[in-house]
């Protein structure tokens, strides 16, 4: 786990390059809730839902986004290398 600061605007772009299918697992992986992990990447459904590990900060690119726990965004990221290289064939 790591704490990285990033854009919202480049969060959404992680978030959509992930292949269909894969906040599911994150959160069947994480024992979360589908919506946890979308309110993660910028979701806004929080009624009985929550995030945790973000927090926004208004700016440009849509604001800036300090992750202090960053296990979803790993995971995102694992999966978004793997189809990568399945897709490449490497």
């Amino acid at each position: 786990m790591f704490v990285k600061t990033l854009t919202f605007n480049e969060l959404r772009k992680i978030k959509d390059s992930l292949p269909e299918g894969s906040l599911k697992k994150i959160a069947d992986k994480l024992g979360l809730t589908e919506e946890s992990v979308r309110n993660y990447f910028g979701g806004t459904y929080y009624n009985q839902h929550s995030t945790t590990g973000i927090h926004t900060e208004k700016g440009p690119d849509g604001g800036i986004v300090c992750i202090d726990d960053s296990t979803i965004l790993e995971l995102a990221l694992k999966i978004i290398d793997e189809n990568s290289i399945e897709k490449n064939g490497n």
